[in-house]
């Protein structure tokens, strides 16, 4: 069974059909028109300049406590990265709203985690994620 991603609309199956390029085993010039898989030690900075024509960045979660993804989406969404924006892997409905605020357009689960979490709790957290924003709250 392939994975989940857990959209605002709740479950889904995955319309990617591009490659995904790791920018650590070298050069990313021919991942343009496809995708990009980020490690939680990759440094953003190191992607500047070279996301033109990437059309998708995953970013992998190792474990629900490590949240050096979060910081990695914000960095590209600072850095003007408008492409579609994945976390990948152990994340949790309670970190959805986290990653939404945080840049993420999607999270991409396993089939054994939406068994244990199903699509109701991701569409509790989907509901309303805008409105914890400290920053819709400051400016409201």
């Amino acid at each position: 069974m392939s994975n989940i991603i857990v959209t605002d609309r709740g479950f889904g199956d995955d319309d990617f059909t591009g490659a995904f390029a790791d920018p650590e085993a070298g050069d990313i010039s021919h991942a343009a028109g496809d995708a990009l898989a980020l490690g939680p030690e990759t440094d953003p900075a190191s992607l500047s300049g070279k996301l033109d024509g990437v059309t998708m960045i995953r970013v992998a979660f190792p474990s629900f406590s490590d949240g050096r993804g979060f910081s990695i989406a914000r960095a590209l969404r600072r850095m003007g990265y408008e492409g579609r924006l994945r976390a990948y892997g152990h994340v949790i409905a309670d970190q959805y709203a986290m990653a939404r605020r945080c840049g993420f357009d999607e999270v991409e689960i396993a089939p054994e985690l939406a068994a244990r979490q199903p699509q109701e709790q991701w569409l509790a957290r989907a509901k309303n994620w805008r409105q914890n924003d400290y920053r819709a709250r400051l400016a409201g």
